[in-house]
């Protein structure tokens, strides 16, 4: 009778288990959309705490090591992160996505369906770049040497935000993607909720005009076209928040100086109707190698406090920082830098989003799997490592995900962790 007890007892466990995973993960089933600075899911504001993982696809495209995304996504879902920042392109290359203009291959396609099918089983929502400005996995400059085999006279990268077959090129890709139908849940990319938003390019840069205008002109017009063809997600620029000439005076005191001549102008390529938030990476390590850690720390104080500013009183939108962390080879580098520049850009997120703010969440970079020694360098962490900083990333993410529940019940709650 004892034995009896204990097996009904270990089931009903076992059952509420799941029960509680199920009802976790119907709380992430809807679209996020956004009203105001805020955004919303399931009609309660929705704060989150999330992580880039670019190699998502990569990895799922063999089906022997989709195991790595699996483990990924799970021990993330296990920290509470909620939100997965990734690569919807491979341009040419090994394991390429579109391995020519306007063709692809269904194996890499199946390992970026696979991956959003994992995210969706674990409740996290996905934020997916359309294309690189960068050389890696392809990007601009793999498109540029696309339209010379097609017989364009294109002599510079920046071409691609002018050049006509470029610019088409562009928007078949973004057509591609947003009308695959996923091989394992069987919806299209377009309707799957999955899919918090589409970023129109990883740090979009136009070193070609430094007054801002044709990188504008260049979201101003791809932002439309996304939106004609996908009204049901979220749409940012995927940008790494430089300040331009619409703000001269933030371009003086936020700014690295080398990033003035990069094409770029927060203001303006976010102040964009089909922009619907605005996004910003911070990297104060490679932008000021020379000084140190707390100057370092101040910068990032004051640029996100910036940043949050001006996305609250200026653009009106929400903000996510899409990109940030502490490398390892810095020198002099200690596990107690990193723990403080995870803390910095949490705490200043926090108190935004505590008052209803525009800060919305943070995404550090970047997550990696047990066993991908092909990806670890001085940025990556693996959560299944404990360590302080893991423990500071858990803690944000409880924080942040209890800010909605808080506000929907109208409820004070103390937060002690």
């Amino acid at each position: 009778m004892k034995c009896l007890c204990l097996i009904v007892f270990l089931a009903f466990v076992i059952t509420q288990s799941y029960n509680d995973l199920e009802v976790e993960a119907a709380s992430s089933d809807g679209f996020v959309s956004r009203k105001g600075v805020q955004f919303i899911l399931n009609g309660e504001p929705f704060y989150a705490n999330g992580f880039n993982a670019y190699w998502l696809m990569y990895e799922a495209t063999d089906p022997n090591t989709r195991y790595k995304v699996t483990h990924a996504l799970e021990n993330a879902a296990g920290q509470g992160l909620t939100i997965a920042r990734t690569w919807g392109f491979r341009d040419g290359g090994y394991r390429a996505l579109q391995t020519n203009l306007g063709s692809y291959d269904e194996q890499t396609f199946q390992g970026l369906d696979f991956a959003i099918a994992e995210a969706k089983r674990v409740g996290i929502k996905m934020i997916i770049a359309f294309v690189n400005n960068f050389p890696d996995f392809g990007g601009k400059k793999q498109y540029m040497a696309w339209a010379k085999d097609k017989g364009q006279a294109v002599t510079s990268e920046d071409d691609f935000y002018t050049n006509a077959l470029l610019k088409q090129a562009y928007m078949n890709h973004v057509k591609t993607v947003l009308n695959r139908v996923n091989t394992f849940t069987k919806v299209a990319y377009k309707d799957e909720p999955t899919i918090m938003a589409w970023e129109l390019m990883n740090e979009p840069q136009c070193r070609a005009d430094t007054s801002g205008k044709t990188l504008t002109a260049w979201i101003s017009e791809m932002a439309s076209y996304v939106k004609s063809l996908d009204s049901k997600h979220l749409l940012s620029t995927g940008s790494e928040g430089f300040y331009g000439q619409s703000t001269p005076q933030r371009m003086t005191s936020l700014n690295p100086v080398a990033a003035n001549i990069v094409g770029s102008d927060f203001i303006a390529n976010h102040n964009i109707d089909a922009i619907d938030f605005a996004s910003v990476h911070s990297y104060p390590d490679t932008w000021f190698p020379k000084l140190d850690e707390k100057s370092l720390l101040d910068y990032l104080r004051k640029n996100l406090a910036g940043h949050i500013e001006d996305a609250q009183n200026v653009l009106k939108k929400p903000l996510i920082l899409g990109e940030f962390g502490k490398p390892s080879n810095a020198p002099g580098y200690t596990q107690a830098q990193r723990d403080a520049v995870f803390t910095t850009a949490f705490d200043i997120i926090y108190a935004s989003a505590q008052k209803g703010g525009a800060a919305a969440g943070a995404l550090f970079w970047h997550l990696i799997s047990d066993d991908m020694s092909n990806f670890r360098d001085a940025y990556s962490i693996s959560l299944s490592e404990k360590s302080s900083t893991i423990t500071i990333i858990g803690q944000q993410s409880r924080k942040m995900n209890l800010i909605g529940r808080k506000r929907k019940s109208g409820r004070k709650q103390n937060l002690i962790f």
